[in-house]
């Protein structure tokens, strides 16, 4: 993106009716970088995972993060796209519907999985939970200013993406791995014991 590559050009058809004088019809060109939506797809599913695995998520909550997960990413670039502003909303509020369904894999049945666990792990999947639930709550907020209304321009919406990429990422990743390493936390969960030994009886989830 920083080279120029992975964007092209959203055309808008904007319909602005007057009482006294005729209709307007305006043409928007706003650029897109559909390549930050890739980046999107590829590592937020792998954040929800690292949340997931923490809290010992079953294999059908994570499913169904994952999958509203990637719904969410998608009807966002639908929206980006959206040839009309009816079209842009739409898919828009959709993606905040899939978006809601994420928030809730994650405050009821994760608290309740990792509510077993012990008092570090579950503080520490509250805070980073917490962390990454207010972080993604700004990115539709950004969306809705930028591409939605297009109150801000395209270098003013870039600068908020890449401030808030860097907190939801890197230091997200950091955050979790000196905890892992201080031995505050349990990763465990879905796979967590390797694919080979998935399906297999395990003494201590019947204790």
């Amino acid at each position: 993106m920083a080279t120029g590559d992975g964007n092209s050009f959203a055309h808008t058809i904007v319909h602005h009716v007057h009482k006294h004088t005729p209709d307007v019809t305006e043409h928007v060109y706003r650029q897109v970088f559909w390549a930050r939506y890739i980046d999107w797809a590829v590592t937020t599913p792998l954040l929800l995972l690292d949340l997931s695995f923490l809290a010992g998520l079953n294999g059908a909550n994570i499913l169904v993060a994952i999958v509203a997960d990637l719904s969410m990413v998608l009807l966002g670039l639908f929206a980006a796209f959206g040839a009309s502003d009816g079209q842009k909303w739409g898919y828009y509020g959709m993606s905040c519907v899939a978006f809601l369904v994420i928030i809730y894999q994650l405050a009821i049945p994760g608290r309740r999985a990792v509510a077993s666990k012990d008092g570090k792990t579950a503080k520490l999947f509250a805070s980073l939970g917490g962390f990454t639930l207010i972080l993604w709550t700004l990115y539709p907020i950004v969306w809705g200013i930028g591409d939605g209304a297009r109150k801000w321009s395209v270098d003013a919406e870039i600068i908020a993406y890449a401030i808030l990429d860097v907190l939801a990422k890197p230091v997200f990743g950091f955050w979790l791995l000196f905890a892992h390493g201080k031995s505050a936390a349990a990763i465990d969960g879905f796979w967590a014991h390797g694919l080979s030994h998935e399906g297999s009886i395990r003494i201590d989830e019947g204790m």
